[in-house]
């Protein structure tokens, strides 16, 4: 059987095709003509695919680097390919590249801000990240700091980056060294790309800053492709779909702007977790098998649909507004609502952890406001006043969960261990992007 990278002949039930075979879609069977472009022909079509030639395996060769020794060490850790990946041509596939030796001669600019290290942890998309996977990044995080480097970058898949940011701020307890994530909207071999700025930028941002021990994540901090944002790790958000600059900080304002070009990393505010050589990082896991669930506030609601949650040991209920749902029975079309309120109750007597957010993302919490807001309050849900993301407070509940015993977690939901509550809201309209 022909395989993608070869030169195969197609016959077909009108002709005969040359050309390279591509990776297989569904319907079709595609092939890379001389010209370059590709051709899709309908598999019902196909006669037969033979051989011509079998690929030439290439492997690339990369001269090792020397360690300086007045540049700092930094590792890599990668999760996903996208941000150190390019496109092979000829098959249609993506050739992801880990060693050091490959990401140097990606980003040649490396060289010359650390000595990098660098290897695979996992190799997937993020939306497939489950808590286990948290766990083993810790664990490598840990190994890195006892083998004495000056800082970690995790290169991430962008869609859940900001659930890992937050999973290793809460769980990587003494800190003594950066830990960024950087992940890329575009792959690397698209001219409009953002991996390599984003890539680099962190590196510089360690390299730069020796007093910065938080977990934080490194995107553009807008469309034009000069400066990125070192972002704080439980309050960011992928706030776009594809633009560059879909991650915003949440609430507050960036750490630190980074202009590699200029050679600048300036910070846009203080009160950061300092470096240290002294304590001993604590790891705090996730339990893989903990159940917490989020649900979505929206008009015509179900009991049903909270009652589903019967079980699991936490839920975040991502309400509209101030922090609302549909709990108040006004007239005859409400009734459901009276069910959805007293649903919640159940789950609560029941066990499960029950906390408020608000979609609105920017913003608190605030259930006193409203008297629907007074009784969730009343039958113990929990997180008035609190402005965390609904992805940040699903993480810090199912870390709390995970760590403490129900009460204790339930008393220090409320209270801000690592930036994740602010004081005051420092956001103004400009810093939400149109």
């Amino acid at each position: 059987m022909a395989k993608p990278g070869e030169r195969v002949k197609i016959k077909t039930d009108k002709e005969e095709i040359e050309g390279v075979l591509m990776p297989e879609e569904k319907e079709f069977v595609v092939i890379k003509l001389d010209t370059g472009y590709n051709m899709g022909i309908d598999k019902q079509r196909v006669k037969a695919i033979h051989t011509i030639s079998k690929k030439e395996e290439k492997k690339a060769e990369f001269p090792k680097e020397k360690q300086k020794k007045d540049l700092p060490t930094i590792t890599i850790l990668h999760t996903g390919g996208t941000i150190a990946s390019k496109v092979d041509y000829e098959t249609g596939g993506v050739i992801a590249r880990f060693e050091p030796e490959e990401i140097l001669a990606m980003f040649p600019e490396l060289k010359d801000i650390a000595n990098i290290k660098s290897r695979l942890v996992s190799n997937m998309f993020s939306e497939n990240m489950r808590f286990g996977h948290y766990n083993i990044l810790a664990k490598e995080i840990d190994k890195e700091k006892k083998a004495g480097v000056d800082g970690v970058i995790i290169t991430h898949g962008t869609d859940t980056m900001h659930y890992t940011s937050a999973a290793l701020s809460f769980m990587l307890k003494d800190l003594p060294m950066p830990v960024i994530l950087a992940g890329a909207q575009r792959s690397s071999d698209r001219g409009s790309s953002d991996a390599a700025l984003n890539l680099i930028s962190a590196a510089f941002f360690i390299a730069a800053n020796k007093k910065f021990a938080e977990v934080a994540v490194c995107m553009h901090e807008n469309t034009e492709d000069k400066t990125c944002v070192i972002l704080p790790g439980t309050k960011c958000r992928k706030m776009h779909s594809s633009r560059r600059d879909a991650f915003q900080a949440i609430n507050v304002l960036p750490w630190a702007r980074v202009d590699y070009d200029k050679k600048q990393a300036n910070y846009l505010r203080t009160g950061f977790r300092k470096t240290t050589a002294k304590k001993k990082t604590q790891i705090m896991p996730m339990k893989e098998d903990l159940k917490v669930g989020i649900i979505y506030c929206c008009p015509n609601m179900y009991a049903e649909q909270f009652k589903a949650f019967s079980g699991y040991a936490g839920l975040v209920i991502d309400g509209t507004g101030l922090g609302h749902a549909p709990v108040s029975e006004t007239d005859k079309l409400t009734k459901e609502n009276a069910k959805i309120m007293k649903e919640i109750q159940n789950l609560i007597k029941k066990g499960t952890t029950v906390v408020m957010t608000t979609q609105t993302i920017f913003g608190a919490v605030d259930m006193n406001v409203y008297a629907p807001g007074r009784q969730l309050i009343d039958i113990g849900v929990l997180g008035n006043y609190c402005d965390m993301t609904p992805e940040t407070a699903y993480i810090k509940l199912s870390w709390l969960l995970s760590n403490y015993p129900k009460e204790k977690a339930k008393e220090m939901f409320g209270q801000n261990l690592v930036g994740e509550i602010s004081e005051r809201l420092e956001y103004e309209k400009e810093f939400i992007k149109q």
